[in-house]
């Protein structure tokens, strides 16, 4: 997305706090920095886009997210178009790592929308063939303790689609994370990420996926301030000790 999203990145993975990165492929930082993911010991997946606009080149156009889901659910969606843009992030993503993604998710969620998980699952499937990335699952870890505004938030991103990412799981053998936790308004600053990683820690359970936003200060965009104190939070000496109370260790998705 932008440097200081990839420094955030690329320090929280040389302190182990990270497992996995997930790439922007037309963002305005990836070519240049994605490569170093090559030595990191994280998986490294690639984010789908739709909805966000960096003025690339090669970039299709995109549309609002409220848009994207209203025609998305109207079946508007046009399948070529979908196509087109899934080609372009994937041969971005193999140009510049050489390599399938370890994974797939999506920005703002997007891949598991109807119209484009059918589309994503296909293209795994003439691309790959029997290689299966395995994929972003969004119902919600388990929410003790977390404000209901928060909650609400999970429940909001899981019904647009986890329940067809399940179905696509049960029936033809894609991978996914158990449940989904880090959701938040991504707001609040440090205390209140603290407060909420805290809760999100005691909730986890094996192969859960927790979410987060970081990077270090001068982001630049409107979750600039946010990013920055979830940085902080996560890199803070005391996590390693959070985990320990709690039973959480970081690993790969892929190994459960």
């Amino acid at each position: 997305m932008n440097s200081s999203v990839d420094a955030g990145m690329f320090q929280l993975a040389q302190l182990g706090r990270l497992s996995a990165i997930s790439c922007l492929t037309q963002g305005p930082t990836f070519s240049a920095n994605a490569r170093l993911l090559r030595d990191a010991n994280v998986e490294v997946g690639l984010h789908l886009n739709l909805t966000e606009a960096f003025g690339h080149r090669d970039q299709l156009a995109v549309m609002p997210l409220s848009a994207l889901v209203t025609r998305a659910y109207a079946g508007y969606l046009n399948d070529e178009q979908i196509d087109a843009q899934l080609a372009r992030q994937f041969d971005a993503f193999e140009r510049v790592l050489g390599r399938a993604p370890d994974y797939v998710d999506g920005h703002q969620h997007v891949h598991q929308l109807p119209r484009v998980l059918p589309r994503l699952l296909l293209l795994l499937r003439k691309r790959y063939g029997s290689y299966r990335p395995w994929l972003r699952y969004t119902a919600p870890g388990m929410q003790a303790g977390i404000p209901m505004q928060e909650s609400a938030k999970a429940h909001v991103i899981a019904a647009l689609g986890a329940s067809a990412v399940a179905r696509a799981a049960q029936r033809d053998g894609w991978r996914t994370n158990r449940r989904l936790l880090g959701v938040y308004g991504l707001n609040g600053g440090a205390r209140h990420y603290a407060g909420l990683l805290h809760q999100w820690l005691s909730n986890a359970r094996d192969g859960d996926l927790l979410m987060c936003h970081p990077a270090v200060a001068g982001a630049g965009d409107k979750l600039a301030g946010q990013r920055a104190a979830e940085f902080e939070v996560l890199a803070r000496p005391e996590l390693g000790q959070w985990m320990r109370q709690n039973g959480v260790h970081i690993d790969r998705p892929s190994w459960h």
